[in-house]
């Protein structure tokens, strides 16, 4: 359920959040949808528009280990056997404030079982001319260093068309290689003459992806871009800052009856999948230490 929600009005943007994972519902610019929405009052499919920490993607078979010690969180993908997307997505979060263009949510994690860390997290909503611009602090509160990630999980639509007939432009130079069947990694690999290389704008057609990216090419103002447009004109892009090095991107293929690529799932994360073992990337809060992540969601 979606719990409390507040809509957001800047302009010609509007857009409504939910309390429960902090969801954003609703976006819209000129009543035209720049996100999959969800319905009010019942269930959120996909993860649609919740922040997700404190690990982003999969942790296979919820093992880890960390500063020494192992640990074993709760499996909740059984078909892959992993532990997908932190515990923030199925919070309650406590509103801190709002006004008619923004609102902000906290929320506390741990210590629990597989995660004996604790940490107090806020999101901040803004809609702007530039759009809805969000944040997010998680600040360690507990005793010992804790491994942290995080990520939005919004699915861009960039108008009636069909996924398949958008355009898509992504500033990535290396992705993930995952294995087909539980998608963890594998090995990095130059997008350069592979299907996955769209630096330069072009149609998606029937490209899948579930896959995490790296190597991201920021502008001048440190900011890395992901656009995706209809033919008929309209589109919606995504930006972020250098906190987060990675971005996943899934076009929602789902197995029939259920229907699929309804929109293009666009992820900015801070470290790529399984992090908590690798270490690649991962954010090592120390007691009392924070960090702060930044994306914004455009019309285009």
């Amino acid at each position: 359920m979606t719990g409390d929600e507040y809509g957001l009005r800047h302009g010609e943007y509007t857009a409504v959040v939910a309390a429960r994972g902090a969801a954003v519902r609703t976006l819209q610019f000129r009543g035209r949808d720049l996100i999959v929405p969800f319905p009010a009052g019942g269930p959120n499919p996909d993860f649609r528009g919740v922040i997700v920490a404190p690990w982003p993607n999969r942790i296979p078979d919820g093992t880890y280990t960390f500063g020494g010690a192992d640990y074993e969180l709760p499996v909740n993908e059984p078909d892959r056997q992993c532990a997908l997307h932190g515990f923030t997505p199925g919070l309650e979060w406590r509103l801190e404030s709002r006004t008619d263009s923004a609102v902000e949510f906290s929320c506390a994690i741990g210590p629990v079982p597989g995660y004996p860390f604790a940490l107090s997290i806020t999101a901040s909503y803004r809609l702007a001319s530039g759009g809805l611009h969000t944040d997010v602090t998680a600040a360690n509160v507990g005793q010992r260093s804790a491994p942290y990630g995080v990520c939005p999980h919004p699915y861009l639509l960039a108008g009636p068309a069909p996924l398949d007939q958008w355009s898509l432009e992504v500033p990535a130079r290396t992705f993930l290689e995952v294995t087909p069947d539980r998608l963890l990694p594998i090995a990095t690999r130059s997008v350069e003459g592979h299907g996955y290389d769209f630096r330069a704008a072009r149609v998606i057609g029937s490209t899948k992806f579930d896959h995490a990216f790296t190597d991201m090419v920021f502008d001048g103002d440190g900011q890395a871009h992901v656009v995706v447009r209809d033919p008929g004109g309209t589109g919606v892009g995504m930006a972020w800052d250098r906190s987060c090095a990675w971005l996943q991107l899934y076009t929602g293929d789902a197995e029939p009856p259920l229907p699929g690529r309804l929109g293009l799932a666009v992820e900015p994360m801070t470290c790529p999948p399984d992090a908590f073992n690798t270490g690649t990337d991962l954010v090592r809060l120390g007691p009392g230490a924070s960090h702060r992540a930044a994306w914004r969601i455009f019309a285009v």
